[in-house]
């Protein structure tokens, strides 16, 4: 499904390149129960996303082999988190409001999902431990550094959270940009709408090229990354739906 460029096409196989973990990683042993039902949970989002967002990702090959990354990416609607376990060819953990898991049912699927809860009435301390433990075990983080949905489309400024877990895990940044998700379910819609959606992976930040860098300057490289790849993603995005 990968072609020499990157990109991918319209069969279900660009995210399913390493279903499990690479023989590098420590990631954690999950329960064969929780981690079939994990597969399954998968399955069903590719397989959706495919037929409603007709999703394609390009660049592909530029998500490392290894283990341990913080994705990151633009934020335009409540889909993103989806799109993100979608596009990745392996597992990643997702970060979420604590007040998310009081709701039986969906707090059951955030955790069998590994999401991290994070309180944002305190510290957060607790769910920047796990995030951190997480990431030195060899998983995968998802972090949206603009802080919340884009009311525009647009890319807006980063902030600076997120370099504090960068440097102390040492994690290498993974840059990803798409468009189409405002348009399908943006922060002022009630319910979400079919489209298309278009996703590009940019080259990765290893901790070696940051580290030297301030708060600051690893914010702005890693914003121009995921702005380079959110500006082909919509280019792609326009070619198909014929958007001028």
């Amino acid at each position: 499904a990968l072609s020499q460029s990157g990109s991918v096409k319209a069969d279900l196989n660009f995210s399913i390149i390493h279903p499990t973990m690479s023989k590098n990683s420590s990631q954690r042993r999950r329960p064969p129960f929780i981690a079939g039902c994990q597969v399954v949970v998968r399955w069903f989002f590719r397989m959706s996303f495919t037929v409603f967002y007709r999703i394609r990702v390009y660049g592909l090959e530029n998500y490392p082999e290894t283990d341990g990354l913080l994705v990151c990416s633009n934020h335009q609607s409540f889909l993103d988190p989806l799109i993100l376990g979608v596009v990745c060819p392996r597992p990643v953990n997702y970060l979420g409001r604590k007040t998310l898991f009081r709701f039986p049912p969906l707090g059951w699927f955030l955790r069998w999902n590994d999401t991290i809860a994070i309180d944002r009435e305190a510290t957060g301390i607790g769910g920047m431990k796990e995030t951190l433990r997480r990431l030195k075990r060899g998983e995968s983080v998802v972090l949206f550094p603009e802080g919340t949905r884009t009311d525009d489309g647009e890319i807006h400024e980063f902030m600076l959270g997120f370099c504090a877990v960068a440097k102390r895990s040492k994690s290498t940044l993974m840059p990803i940009g798409f468009e189409g998700a405002y348009q399908a379910y943006s922060r002022k819609m009630l319910f979400p709408l079919p489209g298309r959606i278009h996703a590009v992976m940019g080259e990765p930040i290893p901790y070696e090229v940051y580290e030297p860098l301030t708060d600051e300057e690893t914010a702005a490289l890693l914003e121009k990354r995921v702005r380079e790849c959110f500006v082909e993603a919509r280019r792609r995005w326009r070619v198909s739906t014929k958007v001028l």
